[in-house]
């Protein structure tokens, strides 16, 4: 299967999952928690009047708080319905700077006009992780970012500490350490999508030379994954208390590698 085959394939399964995903995802305790995270890294990476591109764009939620913030967005994703929902939200709404999606899997940015350069490139909660050739986006991504541009990129961790715990106590060994091997195949709506948990090392290794890892941080290392969210909601409680934690753990070396994601800030360090 070519790279764009998989694009379009990824982007059919998260078809399904458009209608519900802002009430499933977005809106929820552990999504907007977890969001929030995102959101102060983002706001210190990028500035007002930077013109950004959004992989893996979803709902538009993030492009939309970018541009609250005077960023400009050229937002991509590969679900035909996600962009129709992100265009929904659009029309009735008044952004501060200009948002723009587009129908176009992370596999074929290289078709982008490379003339376009932009600011920085943001990609949120382990659109990535669905992409199996991410030597080829990054070889992509260097011809559309400007020097000292940077990449806010939001991967799936391949050890999830809260996840092992919570699927060792429920006795289901598999699902516990289901991400080390550094691939798997998610069931969603019970369609199946191969998805890959690169390892830190080996994301430095993909992104260079163009590219030099600045910093990372944690997201979910006690905020726990999306689909302990009844949980959450039964227990408000402790889950503001872990959500308090986040802030305290999220940056310790170990911990931060071992949430449910991890987000990486490269710089374009040659032309």
């Amino acid at each position: 299967m070519s790279d764009s085959e998989i694009g379009i394939a990824a982007g059919a399964v998260f078809d399904r999952l458009a209608a519900s995903y802002d009430h499933d995802f977005t809106g929820s305790l552990i999504g907007r928690a977890q969001r929030n995270v995102v959101w102060k890294t983002l706001l210190k990476t990028f500035h007002p009047q930077d013109n950004i591109l959004e992989l893996n764009c979803g709902t538009g939620e993030d492009a939309f708080f970018l541009s609250r913030n005077g960023i400009s967005v050229f937002a991509c994703d590969a679900s035909r319905q996600m962009i129709a929902r992100a265009e929904q939200r659009l029309s009735v709404s008044s952004p501060i700077r200009p948002v723009t999606f587009c129908h176009l899997a992370t596999e074929r940015i290289a078709e982008l006009d490379s003339a376009i350069t932009f600011d920085g490139v943001l990609s949120n909660f382990s659109g990535l992780n669905c992409v199996e050739d991410l030597k080829s986006v990054a070889t992509s991504l260097a011809k559309l970012v400007k020097l000292e541009g940077r990449l806010l990129l939001c991967f799936s961790t391949r050890i999830c500490l809260i996840e092992i715990l919570y699927y060792l106590s429920q006795g289901e060994v598999n699902k516990a350490f289901r991400r080390c091997k550094g691939y798997s195949i998610a069931q969603l709506n019970n369609v199946p999508l191969s998805v890959y948990y690169p390892t830190l090392r080996t994301l430095r290794r993909t992104f260079a030379p163009h590219f030099k890892l600045r910093s990372h941080t944690g997201v979910g290392v006690t905020i726990p994954p999306s689909y302990l969210e009844p949980w959450a909601q039964r227990h408000p409680y402790s889950f503001r208390i872990l959500c308090r934690l986040e802030t305290l753990f999220a940056d310790l070396p170990f911990f931060r590698t071992t949430g449910d994601h991890v987000l990486l800030c490269f710089e374009k360090v040659t032309p």
